[in-house]
């Protein structure tokens, strides 16, 4: 009888542990072969002329497929590494392996879901199925108190039902051991140079340094949760805002899983939700935005959003809007924040807020351009929830007046900073923008 071989098509999420199709995988197929693609699609300018990954998060992708390749050593298997169309590629390998099956991950924004379902299609060609795991979310769809279609648009209203009436699921146990195919040649991972990236500027004025991969993710992710106290829930919130988590970054490339967070973070509050309150928000934050992608598709991409109605705009808003993304506003606050996200790759939330809403409501830029252009810098991307939150402070998702865990955001001008990333050039009043 011949040995069945699944092929794992690693994507967002580039960890071993609780990951259910590296799991199911080698549970039911003699071998193992775990794929990860660089598709060249991720690596060109967005339809607004930004690119579509930055230098920095490229930086850390590289860094997390190197880790997930070694994770994988460990565990007695290889990561193939290859670069073009996925739906060639994956095929030609399932053809060359003898494969049975392949599994992967559900994404939620159109983009990722058309390059499965090319993958798919060019898949029944050859007569092999695409499994489709769900793998990106605290709670699993299957357990939501609502169809997708009901999901409140409140995001109070979805917490408090999902809180009351579903429970997180526990994590998946990470493989002793995975047996892959012999071989050949497992292919390089690119450098930045050949993904048409120039490598990024390493600024000396950033607090904190990303490295890429599951192992840091574990370290930062333990090393933040012991930090959190278990008896006051106001000192946690007080310290997760003056020192965030950061774990955004390694959760939205899968490097973490969010269930992990979730349960460790309970232990080490001793199960009290209200100790590890504002990260597991933040947590709930992400698992909204994707339902609410499943439920609203391709709306969230429009300047209308879900209410059919855009925000005013500027008529000189090209102009307006190179100046918010060289941090040439002559808002201190706004500037800093602007020249931070460009160094660094990252900036807070409360400073996202505020940076998107002084674009939207002050400059009368589209709020389009700034999620574009958040997409190619932020570290941490993830499409549902940086078109989500863009939306939400633009007025056309539901109204952020609606929901009491949506952060609000002063007036920028009242905001004062002694940031390092205020640009010297505002000590010239010569420079500063036209008024506003």
């Amino acid at each position: 009888m011949s040995e069945k071989t699944i092929l794992v098509w690693f994507r967002n999420d580039l960890r071993v542990h609780d990951n259910e199709i590296l799991l199911e995988a080698s549970r039911r197929a003699d071998k193992v072969l775990p794929v990860y693609c660089f598709d060249p699609f991720y690596f060109t300018a967005s339809a607004y002329g930004h690119q579509k990954t930055g230098s920095v998060r490229s930086r850390f992708l590289l860094e997390s497929v190197a880790d997930l390749r070694s994770n994988l050593r460990a565990l007695g298997s290889e990561l193939v590494i290859v670069r073009g169309d996925p739906a060639e590629l994956i095929p030609r390998l399932a053809w060359q392996y003898k494969v049975s099956e392949v599994y992967h991950h559900r994404e939620v924004a159109f983009q990722e879901t058309a390059i499965s379902e090319a993958v798919e299609t060019a898949l029944w060609k050859i007569k092999l199925n695409l499994r489709h795991f769900i793998g990106h979310t605290l709670y699993h769809k299957e357990d939501l108190p609502f169809p997708i279609k009901d999901i409140p648009d409140s995001f109070t209203l979805f917490k408090k039902k999902i809180e009351r009436e579903s429970k997180v699921r526990p994590c998946f146990e990470t493989p002793d051991h995975i047996k892959t195919p012999l071989i050949a040649d497992a292919g390089e991972l690119p450098s930045l140079a050949e993904l048409g990236i120039s490598p990024p500027f390493d600024d000396l004025r950033a607090d904190f340094h990303y490295q890429g991969g599951e192992t840091t993710a574990l370290q930062q992710m333990h090393q933040y949760i012991q930090m959190l106290d278990h008896s006051s829930p106001a000192k946690n919130a007080k310290y997760h805002t003056e020192k965030p988590s950061r774990l955004s970054a390694w959760i939205s490339l899968g490097c973490l899983s969010q269930r992990m967070v979730y349960h460790e973070a309970l232990k080490q509050t001793q199960g009290t939700n209200a100790s590890g309150s504002t990260l597991i928000i933040e947590l709930l934050w992400r698992d909204y935005f994707r339902f609410m992608f499943k439920k609203y598709g391709r709306q969230f991409f429009s300047a209308g959003g879900f209410k059919d109605e855009a925000p005013e705009t500027a008529d000189n808003q090209q102009y307006l809007f190179e100046q918010w993304t060289q941090g040439h506003t002559g808002v201190p606050y706004i500037d800093a924040a602007m020249h931070e996200l460009s160094a660094t790759g990252y900036i807070n939330n409360f400073k996202r807020q505020a940076v998107a809403a002084f674009l939207i409501n002050n400059l009368k830029v589209e709020w389009l351009k700034g999620a574009a252009f958040f997409e190619e810098k932020l570290i941490d991307y993830s499409p549902a929830s940086n078109w989500g939150n863009w939306a939400f402070i633009a007025g056309v998702a539901n109204d952020i007046r609606d929901d009491r865990y949506f952060p609000g955001v002063k007036q920028a001008d009242t905001l004062e900073t002694d940031s390092e990333f205020i640009s010297t050039w505002l000590a010239d009043s010569s420079s500063q923008l036209v008024a506003i």
